[in-house]
């Protein structure tokens, strides 16, 4: 039975919103990639390298599904983080558009600067390109911060309904 209360609504509320969020971002990926005949399968194995190193791209179905369990539990964590600060800083749902595009600002660059470097993920042979650079910066602002700070609006339960009544 699903519990219906305020709690578990905003669990997977933010379950939900991570989903679509992460989704929407590893489309774009795939899309964007598809261009550059990098295949979906490509992509989750180049992800979980960022765990694994290099052998990820021998192991086949493994690191694939390990790449796909790495994107959304990013994904979901990020998710995670918006609501819990939405929760303190009503600016975040009252000004949902920009904000959630300057917190996919601030997600490209904590991903990119500071948590890419601390993987295994393998150093590119060529320096990334403006089209790779602006995907990955658009993809960020919109798929995950923008979407994540609308949905949040939209469907996360009110504030007053999410704080523990003591």
């Amino acid at each position: 039975m699903i519990n219906n209360t305020p709690k578990a609504h905003g669990v997977w509320t933010v379950v939900w919103i991570g989903l679509v969020a992460g989704t929407l971002d590893i489309s774009e990926n795939i899309i964007f990639n598809a261009f550059r005949h990098i295949t979906p399968h490509q992509i989750f194995q180049y992800i979980a390298s960022g765990l694994i190193d290099g052998r990820s791209f021998t192991m086949g179905g493994a690191s694939v599904a390990l790449g796909v369990a790495i994107h959304y539990t990013i994904a979901m964590t990020w998710t995670v983080v918006f609501y819990l600060l939405s929760r303190r800083l009503k600016i975040l749902t009252r000004q949902a558009t920009i904000c959630g595009i300057v917190y996919g600002g601030v997600v490209y660059i904590i991903m990119n600067f500071v948590v890419l470097p601390m993987t295994r993920v393998p150093h590119a042979r060529a320096a990334m390109t403006v089209a790779s650079r602006v995907s990955g910066v658009l993809a960020l602002l919109f798929c995950i911060g923008l979407a994540i700070a609308l949905m949040v609006k939209k469907f996360a339960p009110p504030r007053e309904a999410s704080v523990a009544r003591g």
